[in-house]
């Protein structure tokens, strides 16, 4: 029993060694530019074969690693909801989020706004109807009827408001804009704020 155990478990963390190279990899050289080749020298595995037996192909490790991403955000939303009542507070936090991680781990802000998702993975969900934006939506139609955001459209509202933020990030990840996250971000989330905040 142990041993099975103890096999679960390596077999686990080899699935997640691949994906993290993975990831560093799509975010460096873009998905197309990186190969099983590129992924298992930099998970340290010794044959693309050891790949197989945890992927079927570049696709289904792409696709993991999108789940993973969403399901994490998803989780960080709910936690983010049940915290604040209104939805300035839980867009602040979203920010805050969005920046913290831009920091922490660029990897992952490079698959969600930098590599068109939908290039390589044509059958998942376009971004706005993914769980964890489908709850933004939910805060700002939330926002609108408490009379915190101006009477708009809420995907329009998420358009304002994440456009600016956004494309914030993405001039951070790409090095357009120079300075640390933290540098831009209260700029940023007034800019953002203020487009669809009810004057």
């Amino acid at each position: 029993m142990d041993k099975e155990k103890e096999n679960i478990q390596l077999k686990s963390e080899t699935q997640d060694e691949i994906l993290l190279a993975a990831l560093k990899l799509f975010a460096e050289k873009g998905y197309f530019n990186t190969s099983l080749t590129d992924i298992k020298d930099a998970a340290g595995i010794k044959t693309t074969s050891g790949i197989y037996q945890h992927f079927k192909n570049k696709q289904t490790i792409a696709s993991a690693l999108y789940a993973n991403i969403f399901d994490s955000l998803n989780i960080s939303i709910d936690d983010i909801r049940r915290r604040n009542k209104k939805s300035s507070e839980q867009l602040r936090e979203i920010v805050d989020l969005l920046f913290r991680l831009t920091t922490e781990a660029p990897d992952v802000m490079q698959f969600l706004l930098v590599l068109k998702i939908h290039e390589f993975l044509p059958e998942e969900k376009p971004l706005l109807e993914t769980a964890p934006f489908s709850k933004i939506i939910k805060i700002i139609q939330a926002g609108i009827k408490a009379g915190e955001i101006r009477n708009m459209d809420p995907v329009l509202g998420y358009a304002f408001f994440f456009g600016i933020i956004n494309q914030t990030l993405r001039l951070l990840l790409t090095g357009a804009l120079d300075k640390k996250p933290e540098v831009y971000q209260s700029q940023a989330w007034l800019a953002a704020w203020n487009a669809i905040a009810k004057k």
